[in-house]
């Protein structure tokens, strides 16, 4: 796709449907897939002139291949990013984005409310490896200022958190990043490209698991990193060694998702702020975290960083009074709520067409232990809602009938 020097920038939407388009002689209507594991060369000389890095030209599809540029680059457009690079998953993504800039001595600093497998990651891997990990509350600046203080070399956050929805001032941390020496990375899966602009913020760069919003059909795993040009060809020749690249048949997939993304996120978190509003005014539920809600802590920081409020609802159920909510009796009536849902099914993805109930405690954040989960807010009573494409009234009537059964 080539925008006319005198037209206007292009809004996300259409990015979405025309970006990274690069027709074949044939001039196909639908984007090609080039299920291929390699490529010929017209003679010896061009072969090496393309391992020299004097040719630009594909080589091998665990380098690059032309489906999966095609996603890659419609992909940064609506980001806004200099450059992407597409990976086989999310956590991929994660860790290469940090493991190619990190060495044995580094020191990572990353906010306390992560994803489960980010965590064992950065504990159990990177620890082991030397790499110093420090962690803050993402919600508070001063803990941001005193690990900031002294120098760093990568800081990496979730915003909102996975799944109790902590914001973090991505502005505020880019500026104190940059001053301690650190790149600063910023998971935005729960707001996604159309809910906030980490890179206009100041962030370095962006990962995304692409398995959740950018497919949003159940389909697919995937992952990107955006960012500089120079940030992203790091990335790109640590993965094209290790090999976690993105399938052909995968890009293709993604690559015509994003040309819905926007109506899927956008009727998604209409919805999802509908049911917030409507499960935090139930007594039946203790607490219901959704970053447009009024009663959110960081609700002025959401609106000012946010232009949607995405598509997670987390609520907390209520307990008697003296059930201790870390303990077997608050899992047990989680339970029966969890089991009661008709309509919503139980199931440890987000981002989908259809409404998710995940236990955080006991599948993607069961191995942060009891005290691991209480420091981010977490308990056995937590469930987390991705809201889907389902009518609004028949999700209310689905998840009101189960939070009687509780």
């Amino acid at each position: 796709m080539t925008e006319p020097s005198d037209c206007p920038p292009l809004k996300p939407d259409t990015i979405a449907v025309h970006g990274g388009i690069h027709r074949t002689a044939f001039d196909e209507m639908a984007e090609p897939i080039f299920l291929t594991q390699g490529y010929v060369y017209g003679n010896a000389a061009e072969a090496e002139a393309a391992f020299n890095g004097e040719l630009d030209r594909y080589q091998y599809s665990r380098y690059g291949n032309p489906t999966v540029t095609m996603f890659e680059e419609r992909l940064a457009a609506i980001e806004g990013a200099e450059d992407c690079f597409a990976t086989a998953t999310g956590m991929a993504a994660v860790f290469v984005s940090l493991a190619c800039v990190l060495k044995q001595g580094s020191r990572l600093v990353a906010s306390k409310a992560l994803f489960g497998s980010s965590l064992v990651v950065f504990n159990e891997y990177f620890a082991n490896w030397g790499i110093v990990v420090d962690y803050v509350d993402g919600h508070v600046a001063s803990s941001w200022e005193a690990a900031l203080a002294t120098p760093a070399d990568a800081v990496f956050v979730e915003s909102p958190s996975n799944p109790m929805q902590d914001l973090v001032d991505i502005a505020f941390v880019a500026g104190l990043s940059r001053a301690a020496g650190a790149i600063f990375i910023v998971d935005n899966v729960f707001a996604t490209p159309l809910g906030s602009r980490p890179l206009e913020m100041g962030a370095d760069a962006v990962v995304y698991s692409a398995t959740k919003h950018i497919d949003g059909q159940g389909r697919v795993l995937g992952g990107a990193v955006l960012g500089s040009a120079e940030y992203v060809e790091k990335v790109r020749t640590m993965v094209r060694t290790m090999g976690a690249t993105m399938s052909p048949f995968t890009a293709w997939v993604l690559g015509k998702s994003l040309e819905t993304l926007g109506v899927r996120v956008r009727a998604q978190a209409a919805t999802a702020l509908a049911l917030a509003e409507w499960l935090d005014g139930d007594p039946r539920v203790a607490v219901t975290r959704h970053p447009f809600l009024p009663s959110h802590p960081q609700h002025e920081l959401a609106k000012r960083q946010m232009t949607l409020g995405g598509t997670l609802v987390t609520i907390d159920i209520a307990l008697p009074d003296g059930v201790d909510p870390h303990g077997d009796e608050a899992k047990a009536a989680t339970y029966r709520f969890l089991d009661a849902l008709r309509l919503v099914v139980i199931a440890n993805n987000l981002g989908d067409a259809k409404s998710i109930a995940t236990h955080p405690a006991t599948t993607t954040h069961r191995r942060l232990g009891p005290e691991g989960r209480a420091a981010v807010g977490m308990c056995s009573a937590t469930v987390r809602l991705s809201i889907g494409l389902e009518d609004f009234e028949d999700l209310r009537a689905d998840i009101d009938q189960a939070l009687s059964a509780v």
